[in-house]
């Protein structure tokens, strides 16, 4: 077993949040099925919303939890690009796929003014945007892409996931996203995006769905087991053994 590798959970904890809670039971999950050690530290949003290359260099992964408002948006959107631009292994969930895609429009393609609606719902460019119905509390199909990232992690070509979130991926902007590199691995049955992939990155996915909420200690959720393996290895990428 290695060294305990670091997990960074960017959002605010709350203690009364079921997904807070199911996020460090899942993480604990997915770290014994896979033999991994680990240690899980909590980043508040506000904290990253200067420069966050000291407070998350340390980190062998990263995790955007659900919870969205965060307290601090530009926090939320710091830690993804870091992960982004230093190819972290990164999972963002519900809120965190959310803020991926606004972090992503802004920065990768250019939209400086790229909103979600819950901060602000009169933005002109919105590229998170309510959902038709309300996804909290349902559980629902998704379909995965054939030789996608996602599609490695599962081993399915359909697999049913639990969400907790309003909002979504405004779909007048899948194409543009997808375009400038943003992959699409996971859909529902009416095409919408619930799975979001950087293939050009060790490890980095965000789900619209809540894994964290059907992980079980029986049966940790691969996807995040995938992330705990990919931060082992990039643990022995980046402090490699001693040689005898």
């Amino acid at each position: 077993m290695p060294a305990s590798v670091r997990i960074g959970v960017i959002g605010d904890y709350d203690p009364e949040s079921r997904s807070h809670v199911a996020t460090n039971r899942a993480l604990d999950h997915a770290a014994s099925g896979a033999r991994i050690a680990i240690s899980v530290e909590w980043l508040p949003t506000a904290s990253l919303a200067g420069r966050v290359e000291g407070a998350l260099e340390r980190f062998d992964a990263l995790l955007c939890a659900p919870g969205s408002p965060y307290k601090s948006m530009q926090g939320a959107l710091n830690g993804i690009r870091f992960a982004r631009e230093f190819d972290r292994p990164f999972l963002g969930t519900c809120g965190g796929f959310q803020h991926v895609v606004v972090e992503y429009a802004r920065n990768v393609m250019g939209f400086e003014d790229a909103q979600h609606a819950e901060y602000d719902p009169y933005a002109s460019r919105l590229f998170i945007t309510p959902l038709t119905c309300s996804l909290v509390g349902k559980t629902m199909k998704v379909r995965i892409i054939d030789g996608s990232g996602a599609s490695a992690v599962y081993g399915r070509k359909e697999v049913e996931e639990q969400y907790y979130c309003n909002f979504g991926l405004n779909p007048h902007h899948r194409a543009a996203l997808e375009d400038a590199g943003l992959g699409v691995s996971g859909i529902d049955q009416d095409d919408e995006v619930r799975i979001l992939e950087l293939p050009d990155k060790r490890f980095f996915m965000a789900t619209l769905f809540v894994p964290q909420l059907t992980s079980t200690k029986n049966s940790p959720h691969p996807v995040l087991s995938s992330l705990l393996q990919a931060a082992a290895r990039f643990k022995e990428v980046r402090e490699p053994p001693a040689v005898p």
